[in-house]
């Protein structure tokens, strides 16, 4: 089969490497209908994600048909439609039967690496590195997907690839920043990043009531479609930011700050150096350019919501003024499972329409180019859809 294969810093190219194989009782095999490139796959493009090895198959927003189902498999069959979470959950562990599913305790068979980084081990994760399992991702023609039982969610026939594509991933993930943001009616809620998570997470902010919503980018086309979908925007290289935000919301600040950029983001002034300048030596694995400005901005006893992805070590972290503030932080990859049902019925009465963002439907055989260009943000490209 094809696939989009990771070969180091900002090369991958789209090999022929042997199909997926039934492993597990529990598993399932996936044949891709379709398939996205995700901010997060930028880290590993970028050479930010340690434990890559050569030939390694990207992505974890996919979905498809059933075409092999392992012997303990009882809840799906040949020819049945799925979405599948980008977190792998084995549904029985702790954390899984709280509906933590992003922190289940079994599906990541290099546990052991995880927890010398990070204390303990979460999820294992499709297509991200080694740290998190080592797994096959979904940029691919085949999948193979572990608990088959437990994560792929049977979607209508009636709704099309792109309107279920993104409950995969980011619409959730938007949804559960917003969530975690503990928005209350009439609330003010800044977003830094108006990529995709970015863009589902304003949408999300309106649904729990949000008053207004303001996001914060540097590119002109996602700042206009941010617009679009309701927000006041600002773009960042032309104001000081923390000064418009304080004089937007009385000298108060918002309520609620969302950092949907993360490791990654990018910035102006001697901070945003630095971090640059670390990074790219690797004495920093991160660069909290967003997250700084969010803490500086966030109104006392408000909250800090965090679903841009964070790997590693941060300098320079402002929890002086976290502290003095009494602010709230939550944080975390998305626990998709819980989402999905009702996410799907928003999907179905029309109130979310997921197939705004796309910009570039693509074959599959043109990955390597559509990363850069969504690296790059050319071509207007806001989010890239690929099809086996």
């Amino acid at each position: 089969m094809k696939a989009v294969c990771w070969y180091g810093t900002e090369d991958v190219r789209v090999e022929t490497v042997p199909d997926p194989k039934i492993l597990n009782p529990r598993d399932i095999i996936v044949r891709v209908t379709s398939t996205a490139i995700c901010g997060s796959d930028l880290h590993m493009y970028d050479g930010y994600i340690p434990s890559m090895q050569k030939g390694d198959i990207l992505g974890h927003e996919f979905m498809g048909e059933v075409v092999e189902t392992g012997k303990k498999v009882t809840n799906l069959k040949q020819g049945d439609r799925v979405v599948v979470p980008f977190t792998i959950s084995c549904g029985r562990c702790f954390f899984c039967e709280q509906q933590l599913w992003s922190l289940c305790d079994n599906s990541n068979p290099n546990a052991a690496v995880a927890e010398k980084l990070y204390g303990s081990s979460a999820a294992g994760l499709f297509g991200y590195s080694h740290i998190f399992g080592g797994y096959a991702g979904g940029q691919a023609e085949y999948v193979r997907v572990p608990y088959g039982d437990v994560g792929p969610f049977k979607v209508p026939n009636h709704l099309s690839d792109e309107q279920v594509l993104f409950l995969t991933d980011i619409l959730p993930t938007g949804y559960m920043a917003a969530e975690n943001a503990n928005i209350r009616p009439g609330d003010v809620v800044a977003i830094w990043g108006c990529g995709p998570v970015g863009l589902f997470t304003i949408a999300s902010a309106f649904m729990f009531g949000a008053g207004r919503v303001i996001a914060i980018d540097r590119v002109p086309e996602r700042l206009a479609m941010a617009e679009s979908f309701g927000a006041q925007t600002l773009d960042y290289t032309k104001v000081n930011l923390l000064e418009a935000l304080m004089e937007l919301t009385a000298g108060r600040g918002p309520d609620s700050c969302i950092d949907a950029a993360g490791m990654e983001a990018h910035g102006l002034g001697l901070d945003a150096l630095y971090d640059k300048a670390k990074q790219a030596v690797r004495l920093e694995t991160d660069r909290p350019t967003a997250l700084r400005y969010a803490i500086q901005a966030c109104r006392k006893g408000g909250t800090v919501s965090i679903p841009g992805v964070y790997g590693g070590v941060l300098d320079k972290f402002p929890l002086g003024a976290a502290f003095s503030k009494g602010l709230t932080f939550k944080m975390g990859q998305t626990h998709v499972h819980r989402y999905l049902q009702p996410l799907l019925e928003r999907i179905e009465s029309g109130e979310v329409d997921p197939t705004r963002i796309i910009t570039h439907r693509l074959p599959l055989a043109e990955a390597p180019q559509a990363y850069r260009t969504f690296r790059d943000k050319k071509d207007n490209c806001i989010k890239v859809v690929l099809t086996p």
